[in-house]
Order: structure tokens, then C-alpha cells, then sequence
């Protein structure tokens, strides 16, 4: 393995205001993303009667009106509310636009497993009748690769690999350094010991394009969406009687719903604040800024040095840094780290979502490129063309989902925390939500190990899979 005596040569640039309009850099997902319209749509018109109200229009949110429309035929009595319709800082639109099975919890592996089956047939569950604009998600369907450099790091693989098989995913190979580097010969396996990766089902896809088109649909089978925010609310009890919006413009309007869903991102901890006016149990959960970075590698100088192949996976490497192919036929990648639990503060104002000279150099500089470049050797000569930063809404406990109904809140549905799986478990969250307030359980996948009372019960849950 490669130790780095010294900064590589040629150093990527400083910031520049290339950093700052990355969309000249881009393709597809995150051009668009960096291209959405700057002005708000209406607030929407108001509804006649409100059974279900929803908070944040992200994907989750989405997610359960599209689901809990598509149950019943109607969108009639649906409520979403978002606070930003231009969706210019949501954390799935931010975000690389990843999804895989390999996780270590089975009920993420099975959440998984629907989302991916979701993003499949999404041109045709998400078709509205009557328009000629199809739902291309652009899924790129080639897998993940987790490597491992340690032997705690290889029981951590065989041990999720057991998981997933026992989840019915059997699409995972398990590769030794020979084989990666027969399969992967710009990949540097000198301290590898195994290998995970994903054949099938796996890759990353448009999240614009998801958010888009559950929208677009929920809306077309009749679900109302307001452009606002909840300011305040009325209890009766355990149950919100009635929540007060306040409109884009200023106006207010007072809503009475039957159950109430929390799908406020980052955003969920302000929003049961104003749900329930304090005196209840709080949501463990906070926005952490991930920062992404756009490079380009310089081309290599012979052919030992080869750069992955735009068909390559999104690989994971044993430090937690993470790189993929972005675009098609092109010698750019996205890639990324979670920073070190000291630099990991909580975030919650989308104005601070610019990536600074502090994350360039603490976060590319120390963490990314040194791993990139051991990693893949012609990796040792790239350039930054642009990066960017979204919110994980963190969840501080155990870094999984809160889905089910708030103890204290009886009609108050908590669907929170996914802690930067929120993009590939939305759909299976939304399905979740929609069977429990329709049906008051789960139907297609139990997913009570999630609820919010394994706080109380002080049953963590900890994921091995988190990137």
C-alpha cells in the first residue's frame, strides 16, 4: 500500500467560483439539480376537508401521500406541506442518489429491496395519464463494492452478507484481492481482504427525478400540496386537534386533520416543537452536513495506471471514503466521507450548506484524496471541478429510522431519522406509513423493530452498513 510522504502533485486548486456554480461541471442528475427553477410556485389551493396532513414535501413525504393515495383510489383529504417547493437545499436532491442491499439490519436490507424494485418500475407506477413527460429515473444499475482492510473489517462483510441472504438478497458476491483485482485491475488490493459487491439492484439513480415524479403523481390522484410551514398547533389531549400553517405570502390557515405526519427531514425535531408545544418526548434528531466533491482524473500516464471504467461501481472504501463514475463515457466521479465525529456539528440553516476552505481542506485534502489515491493509483494526479453539501437528518441515538406512531402524540406519525438512507428507503417508508394509519399495522413488511419506543426500551439498533 501506498504511503503519502508528501502532498501529491499536482495539488486540486483552491475554491474558486467554479465551486460555487458547479453546474457547468455536471451531467444529468445534478446539473438539473443545480438548475432547478429559483421561484416558488403558489401556495396551492386550499383544501375542502384535510384527513391526513403531511409536513415536508421531500421524498418521504411524497412518498407516503403517493402511497396512501394509491391505496385508496383518491387523493382526496391528502395534505402535504413544504416549506421550499424549489427544492434548491433538500437533502435526497443533494444527495449522490445512491441505493444498495447491503446493509447489516435485515429491515434496511428489505427496505431496500422494495425501493430498488420501486426504481425499476417507477415509469410505470409513477405514468399520469394524459402526459407525454415520462419518469426516467436513469438508474444506473451498477452495484456497490464495500472492501474491507482489517480482519474486524471482513466479519463485518460476512456477517451482513449472512444478513442479506437470510433477507432473500442473493445477489451479493463476496470477492477475494485476486478476484478484485481480476475484475477491477485499477484497483489497488494490496491490503485488501475481501470484498462485497452487489451484482444486481444496486447502483444510484436521478433523486430529482424520484421526488419529481411521487409528486407529480400523488398531485395528479388528487393530493393537495401547500407551499408553508406549521407555526403552531391545538392539542385535544394525546392527539393534535388542529395545525396552524402559515402560507408562502403570510396568510394562515388552520387545519384539522385526523393523523398527522412528521416527514420534516432535518427539519423534524422544530417540527414536533410545533406540533406539540413542548412537555413531550423529543425526536433525536438534527441535520449534519455531507459534503460532495466533483472531480476529474487526469488521464493516465500508462496503462497500469488505468482509471475505473464509467461502468464501475460505487465503491466503499475500508476508510469510509466513497467515489463513483459520474456521467457516461467520462473520467469524472463523485466522492465523499462522513467527517470525524469532533467536526460533525449539527447544521440546520440551508444557507451554511457552501463548502468552504475548512471542508476542502479538512475533509478532501486530509480524508479523500490520500484514500482516493491508495485506492486507485491514477487517482494521484485529478481536479476539483465543484462540489457541494445537503443535510443528513442524523438520527444522534442510533443512526436508523423513526417510523410509527409518537407515544405521547396518539395521531402524530413519525416517519424521521434516516440518517442519509432516506432517498432508498423512501419508498418502503412511505408504504409503511401509509399501512399504518389505513390500516393501524403493518402489512407487507413489519417494520415495528423502527418505532419510537425502543428509545423508552433502550433498543438500539446500530447499523454496520453506514457510509
Amino acid at each position: 500500500m501506498r504511503r503519502l510522504a508528501a502532498p501529491l502533485s499536482p495539488r486540486p486548486p483552491a475554491l474558486s467560483s467554479a465551486l460555487l456554480s458547479p453546474a457547468a461541471h455536471l451531467s444529468g442528475t445534478h446539473r438539473r439539480r443545480l438548475t432547478l427553477p429559483s421561484g416558488a410556485p403558489p401556495s396551492g389551493e386550499l383544501p375542502a376537508a384535510c384527513d391526513v396532513l403531511i409536513i415536508g414535501g421531500g421524498v418521504v413525504g411524497n412518498s407516503v401521500a403517493y402511497h396512501l393515495a394509491h391505496a385508496r383510489g383518491t387523493g382526496d383529504g391528502i395534505v402535504v406541506v413544504e416549506r421550499d417547493p424549489t427544492y434548491k437545499s433538500a437533502s435526497a436532491v443533494l444527495s449522490a442518489g445512491g441505493i444498495r442491499q447491503q446493509f447489516g439490519v435485515k429491515e434496511n436490507v428489505q427496505m431496500s429491496v422494495y425501493g430498488a424494485q420501486f426504481v425499476k418500475a417507477a415509469p410505470t407506477l409513477l405514468r399520469v395519464d394524459g402526459c407525454d413527460d415520462e419518469v426516467d429515473l436513469q438508474f444506473q444499475e451498477r452495484g456497490y463494492l464495500f472492501l474491507a482492510s482489517s480482519e474486524a473489517g471482513r466479519q463485518t462483510l460476512l456477517r451482513n452478507h449472512e444478513t442479506q441472504r437470510a433477507a432473500g438478497v442473493d445477489w451479493m458476491r463476496l470477492l477475494s484481492p485476486t478476484e478484485l483485482s481480476s475484475r477491477f485491475p485499477w484497483l489497488t488490493t494490496d491490503d485488501v481482504v475481501l470484498g462485497s459487491l452487489g451484482t444486481a439492484n444496486e447502483g444510484w439513480f436521478d433523486p430529482w427525478a424520484l421526488l419529481r415524479g411521487l409528486r407529480r403523481k400523488a398531485a395528479s390522484l388528487g393530493v393537495k400540496f401547500l407551499h408553508g410551514r406549521p407555526v403552531g398547533a391545538a392539542r385535544d389531549g394525546p392527539k393534535v386537534a388542529a395545525v396552524d400553517v402559515e402560507l408562502h405570502g403570510g396568510a394562515a390557515v388552520r387545519l384539522a386533520p385526523r393523523a398527522v405526519v412528521n416527514a420534516a427531514g432535518a427539519h423534524a425535531r422544530h417540527a414536533l416543537d410545533c406540533l406539540s408545544g413542548g412537555g413531550v418526548a423529543a425526536l433525536p434528531v438534527s441535520g449534519r452536513k455531507r459534503c460532495i466533491f466533483h472531480f476529474r482524473a487526469a488521464p493516465p500516464p500508462t496503462p497500469h495506471h488505468a482509471t475505473p471504467l464509467p461502468s464501475a461501481p460505487l465503491v466503499i472504501d475500508a476508510s469510509g471514503v466513497y467515489f463513483r463514475p459520474e456521467g457516461r463515457g467520462s473520467d469524472t466521479y463523485l466522492c465523499g466521507v462522513s467527517p470525524d465525529a469532533a467536526d460533525d456539528e449539527e447544521v440546520s440553516d440551508p444557507s451554511l450548506l457552501t463548502v468552504g476552505e475548512a471542508e476542502h481542506s479538512k475533509l478532501f485534502d486530509a480524508l479523500i484524496w490520500p484514500a482516493l489515491y491508495e485506492r486507485v493509483e491514477a487517482f494521484g494526479a485529478l481536479k476539483v471541478q465543484s462540489s457541494w453539501a445537503g443535510l443528513y437528518e442524523y438520527n444522534t441515538l442510533d443512526q436508523n429510522a423513526l417510523i410509527g406512531w409518537h407515544p405521547q402524540l396518539t395521531n402524530l406519525m413519525l416517519a424521521n431519522g434516516f440518517s442519509g438512507h432516506g432517498l432508498q428507503h423512501s419508498p418502503a417508508a412511505g408504504r409503511a406509513v401509509a399501512e399504518l394509519i389505513d390500516h393501524g399495522r403493518f402489512v407487507t413488511l413489519d417494520l415495528e423493530v423502527f418505532s419510537f419506543d425502543r428509545i423508552a426500551r433502550g433498543e438500539l439498533i446500530y447499523e454496520p452498513g453506514i457510509v
